[in-house]
């Protein structure tokens, strides 16, 4: 298998002058080291507004200055959230691009749409229509990563004209793509669009093994590609704390875990939460008692029991498993010594193993994936005299000087005026804006 390290960047009241900076700067010597031991990827989310569950909103950046103190580590985004009302395809095939190139072609682009009201309501996005929002940015995404020029699109969700999306990624054709899961559904929904699976429902071993079977059954049979590669991987996610002492690994690391999960459902089932005023710490505090016991807290222990607990995920046929080791109050110190007992101890017979396994999976897929691409209808490309010249503003607005194009004009009269041809009247409108 291969290992990763995932960050919230929890953040637990109450809050004091400095702990934001501590945090973003322990994670980045944290992802500095897991980089210099060996460790595969580090995966960092997006989210908004959930205080002191995830106070990582703006992950591009903190994976561009990740990329600048790391030479091998994978850079994932966990996810970027897609609906259009957070993030507007083009700026994400931007952003992803970009980081490509920062990181010299290091870029994993995980997708998802959230189920926190509190993001979803910011935004404006409808829970109704989340999950089409999310399909429809996502392919069109990856085909502005691709086609040059990109033909342009008019959706459900929102529509753009043509135009060439630059930079392009170093990835050809695109960053491998995933998709978040939290149930065995969107799994194979995953395999169908041909998308690795970041799993972040903490699942047993046994579990494990049927969600894994599912996804590549239906990679075989069903897939159609939403992209232009297939990425055929599914990773899950696990608690982590390593000490020679089990208790003490326990003492370190379990109430951080506890917290995660605790903090996870205040604010995507079951809490309450006012702005800027509801103390999440403490009402965890008060429950984590009767907080019942999560099979993620399998990865908290000794280097024996983490090794017997990955096996088991290993044996099921998972790919990777990212350690969820920043919850919490987990110390920055502990999880550095954390990492650095994995990596000595643990890792190494697993990364014997993976070699020939990938191979192998590698062989064994090709011939589905080009069946599953026959079946995939891929957008028309323009020829060259379908490709609209569009005409800069301040030659339009010199060509006639009586009367500037203003927003909300018929631009089609606006190009017979100035004796300029325009692009379509529609597009030529958000042009002029």
């Amino acid at each position: 298998m291969k290992f990763g390290i995932f960050y919230e960047h929890q953040l637990p009241r109450p809050w004091h002058d400095g702990d934001e900076l501590k945090l973003f700067q322990d994670a980045l010597d944290q992802v500095e080291l897991a980089d210099r031991l060996g460790i595969d990827h580090a995966w960092e989310v997006e989210h908004h507004f959930l205080e002191e569950y995830s106070h990582s909103s703006a992950p591009e950046v903190f994976l561009a200055a990740c990329s600048q103190r790391t030479k091998n580590i994978r850079l994932g985004h966990g996810i970027v959230l897609m609906p259009p009302g957070y993030n507007h395809p083009a700026r994400v095939a931007e952003r992803i691009a970009t980081l490509d190139l920062v990181s010299n072609g290091r870029v994993e682009f995980g997708t998802g749409e959230s189920s926190a009201l509190l993001e979803l309501g910011g935004y404006k996005v409808p829970v109704e229509k989340k999950r089409e929002m999310w399909r429809e940015s996502v392919e069109q995404c990856l085909n502005m990563m691709v086609m040059n020029p990109y033909p342009g699109f008019k959706g459900q969700f929102f529509d753009m004209p043509c135009r060439n999306v630059v930079p392009k990624p170093v990835q050809k054709p695109h960053p491998p793509v995933w998709v978040a899961c939290s149930n065995r559904e969107t799994i194979k929904l995953a395999a169908r669009l041909g998308i690795g699976a970041l799993t972040f429902a903490f699942v047993d071993p046994a579990e494990a093994k049927q969600w894994v079977d599912d996804y590549y059954r239906i990679i075989r049979e069903e897939c159609v590609p939403i992209g232009h590669a297939v990425n055929a991987n599914i990773a899950m996610v696990t608690g982590f704390s390593v000490h020679k002492d089990g208790e003490e690994a326990r003492r370190r690391g379990l109430d951080g875990f506890r917290f995660f999960g605790y903090a996870l459902g205040h604010h995507y089932i079951f809490g309450e939460h006012k702005p800027g005023r509801t103390d999440v710490w403490k009402a965890f505090e008060a429950a984590k008692d009767s907080i019942p016991e999560n099979p993620g807290s399998a990865g908290i222990g000794t280097p024996d029991d983490l090794r017997a607990h990955l096996k088991k995920f290993e044996d099921s046929g998972v790919d990777q498993v990212a350690f969820i080791q920043q919850g919490g109050r987990n110390r920055h110190e502990h999880i550095c010594e954390s990492l650095e007992l994995f990596a000595r101890d643990v890792m190494p017979e697993f990364k014997e193993r993976f070699a020939e396994k990938q191979k192998r999976k590698t062989e064994e897929l090709a011939p589905y994936i080009e069946q599953a691409f026959k079946r995939k209808e891929r957008m028309k490309e323009l020829a060259d005299d379908e490709i609209p010249t569009v005409v800069a503003l301040g030659r339009q607005i010199t060509q006639n000087p009586v009367r500037q194009p203003q927003i909300g004009d018929d631009q089609r009269k606006w190009s017979e005026t100035a004796g300029v041809p325009l692009e379509d009247p529609s597009k030529a409108r958000k042009a002029a804006q």
